[in-house]
């Protein structure tokens, strides 16, 4: 079971390129940490990464690893910038060459603006597909008004989407049932809420501050369930059956031996309830581009 659900893990890589994470206070993770962090979710089970050319040089990193280690080669999705008029043939060609790839897992809009400014080269991503440059087109969003439009297109494989304890089956449930139905693929980010989750209630940050009887309710169901909050807080996204894969990141090599231990809990269905009755009023708490 364990071997599945570890398979079911998507390692994000902007902790390898950026300082990244309202609870990140050790800044970028160099290059020999992320190696080993690498290596060790692929030694785990671990086969797919999720990266950008916006993640400063995590894409160099991947490659270093891959050259490195020529038998440890990963599934790589990679998104392209949100500016317009991208050269998408070049960026490309220019991905796989800094990743040490032939291929890309999946090429992904990085916004849902970015999707819409490229609704007219869906030809060449075709094409890609077709060269087996990239093996599925995807799109990072945020909202389930912009989820709706996305599972129109069915050149459209691959949908990526917060979900979390406060962005629970409250929110998404019913179109991500729509999107499966549709046959699109689900991948969700945000499963901790870029460490909100593990933040002190006490903490003067303005989101803390907003969240903080939320905060405390999630602390409260974790010593009641007897688990940590990360382990509550991944268990709770593995088990959603509308969910292909989960992404995580991890900020040293024990963050992810912890991730992967804690998927041995079996959360119970009682408290699963409990998180679904959570309900954030305003959305925009939700979304870490927003937060000042």
């Amino acid at each position: 079971m364990s071997e599945t659900l570890n398979s079911k893990f998507i390692l994000g890589t902007v902790q390898m390129g950026l300082p990244y994470g309202i609870n990140n206070t050790k800044g970028k993770v160099s290059l020999d940490d992320s190696l080993e962090i690498l290596g060790h979710a692929f030694d785990n089970g671990i086969r797919i990464l999720d990266s950008a050319e916006a993640y400063g040089n995590a894409h160099e990193i991947i490659g270093k690893f891959h050259n490195k280690y020529p038998h440890k080669i990963f599934k790589v999705i990679t998104k392209l910038p949100n500016r317009k008029n991208v050269d998408i043939l070049v960026k490309v060609e220019d991905y796989l060459k800094e990743l040490n790839l032939n291929q890309l897992e999946t090429l992904m809009f990085h916004s849902y603006d970015s999707y819409q400014n490229n609704i007219e080269n869906f030809n060449i991503l075709n094409k890609l597909k077709s060269e087996k440059k990239i093996k599925s087109i995807g799109v990072s969003v945020y909202t389930n008004d912009e989820i709706e439009k996305v599972i129109l297109n069915d050149n459209i494989d691959i949908i990526q989407l917060p979900f979390n304890l406060f962005d629970n089956t409250n929110l998404r449930s019913d179109i991500l049932m729509k999107a499966k139905s549709k046959g699109k693929i689900i991948h969700t980010r945000s499963a901790l809420l870029q460490g909100l989750f593990f933040k002190d209630l006490n903490d003067t940050d303005n989101i803390v501050q907003k969240l903080k009887k939320e905060l405390a309710l999630i602390s409260e169901i974790s010593r009641k369930e007897n688990t940590s909050i990360s382990a509550l807080a991944l268990g709770y996204c593995l088990l959603q059956k509308t969910i292909d894969n989960v992404l995580i990141g991890v900020d040293s090599l024990n963050q992810l031996k912890d991730n992967i231990k804690s998927i041995h809990h079996k959360i119970m269905p009682q408290t699963i309830e409990h998180i679904n009755t959570i309900k954030i009023k305003n959305l925009d708490l939700l979304n870490p581009s927003l937060w000042k």
